[in-house]
């Protein structure tokens, strides 16, 4: 989806409607999969091995993404009421229970077609324990043949040569071979070569987009309009030539919107008044995506950076980029680098040269009630930015795709507060501690 398609009144850009053209395309590629013999592997967004995957003619299912479409669709919370029936905790990341329950209706995409069954499971294992038990039932429920690409965990901060060597090695002798025999294409280091090059060449402009929200007004919101402009170097276009059209399109409309002194375009129209200047932690909610940005829109509100563009990759922060010239190594740092792999001084250090270099007001925390590899540590990490910064944060709850938790006086009522804790700031007065 893009935003074009949550108010028909919004103006389509260009970028939205090639988005929109590239999503459809693959859904229509994966349900047709039986018919036309193509082999699809299921992975996740975290440490996803899209260029790799492309080498051997596959096509690429995110499961995560499903769920997503399905809760903007505002389908997740039948599909995690039926999981729930059949035996999974309310506890348990509601990711996985509205694929599970989506599962047992017959796993149907957005374009109303059945879902192929995944010849692979490639489990690119990046910080979040809920990957393994999920794939472990997605095994049990398809029997196909799963590979998993251990990453270590950045513990200490760095990534070592023993560290990158080790996932290397899991590339070569396991993930690769495993590969060549379910898909019967032989492995060409050299596509894969030309694959990262266009990786990234789509890089460079996709941090270009996130780093013009230092601009005020920002022509971009980094954290709801981000969700969009993640979408094909987090999924199944990175590597490919579409990606880099697709950025290559999006930076020229923004260079217009930065020219003519605009903010970012919204579900509710245009930005007219950049009043709060906000860094967010975490994911938004779904299922009632539309309802929350406006709460941020009501009271201009924008978000100039996030941590959620960065849960599939980290381009902005230290500069990485996939190099053609040392593929598998590139292809390990990518997945040693994933937010949700890095510690949580790591993250804090993020965060605050954010807060910095984009001059934001404040800190604010969506705590998702299912998302352990997010939330774990969240109130020491919001409690320590406030100090390093001296800007006011605040912390608000909701979740993924269960419309249960989603509040919205709750949420609403605790934003109102939050922004007048920035006022109070502004005008010399101590706010209290976090909301």
């Amino acid at each position: 989806m893009s935003p074009a398609d949550i108010n028909e009144d919004v103006i389509k850009e260009s970028s939205m409607l090639k988005q929109k053209e590239m999503i459809s395309a693959n859904y229509e590629k994966l349900t047709s999969a039986p018919e036309t013999g193509q082999k699809v592997a299921s992975t996740y967004v975290p440490g996803n091995l899209n260029e790799l995957i492309m080498c051997f003619d596959m096509l690429n299912n995110l499961p995560e993404i499903n769920a997503i479409q399905n809760g903007m669709r505002k389908q997740s919370g039948a599909m995690i009421q039926d999981a729930e029936k059949m035996g999974h905790s309310e506890d348990v990341c509601t990711y996985v229970k509205a694929d599970i329950g989506n599962m047992a209706k017959g796993a149907i995409a957005p374009n109303g077609k059945p879902m192929p069954v995944p010849d692979l499971l490639m489990l690119s294992y990046t910080g979040c324990f809920t990957f393994l038990k999920w794939f472990e039932l997605l095994r049990d429920q398809y029997g196909c043949r799963t590979a998993m690409l251990h990453v270590p965990y950045e513990g200490d901060g760095v990534i070592t040569a023993n560290m990158r060597d080790y996932v290397v090695k899991q590339l070569k002798e396991e993930v690769i071979p495993t590969f060549e025999e379910v898909s019967g294409v032989k492995f060409d280091i050299d596509r894969l070569r030309e694959n990262l090059k266009n990786s990234a060449k789509a890089e460079e402009d996709f941090v270009w987009v996130l780093e013009s929200a230092k601009n005020k007004p920002s022509p971009i919101d980094a954290y709801f309009g981000g969700v969009y402009y993640v979408g094909p170097i987090f999924t199944a276009f990175r590597g490919t030539t579409d990606a880099i059209d697709y950025y290559k399109i999006l930076r020229g409309e923004i260079e217009q919107r930065i020219a003519s002194g605009q903010g970012p375009i919204t579900p509710e129209g245009e930005m007219k008044e950049e009043k709060y200047r906000l860094v967010v932690e975490g994911p938004p909610n779904w299922t009632s995506f539309r309802e929350f940005w406006k709460m941020f829109y009501d009271e201009g509100a924008v978000v100039v950076s996030s941590t959620y563009t960065k849960v599939g990759g980290v381009y902005d922060y230290d500069g990485f980029r996939h190099d053609p010239d040392n593929p598998l190594e590139s292809l390990a740092d990518y997945c040693l680098g994933c937010y949700t792999n890095r510690n949580l001084p790591m993250r804090v250090d993020m965060i605050e040269k954010a807060m910095e270099e984009y001059q934001a007001d404040g800190f604010l925390i969506n705590s998702i009630k299912s998302c352990n590899s997010f939330s774990a540590g969240q109130l020491m990490m919001m409690r320590e930015v406030e100090n390093r910064t001296g800007k006011p944060a605040a912390f608000i709850e909701t979740d993924l795709v269960d419309p249960r938790y989603f509040s919205p006086a709750n949420v609403k009522n605790r934003l109102e507060s939050y922004f007048q804790m920035i006022d109070q700031k502004r005008a010399g007065g101590s706010p209290s501690r976090a909301a």
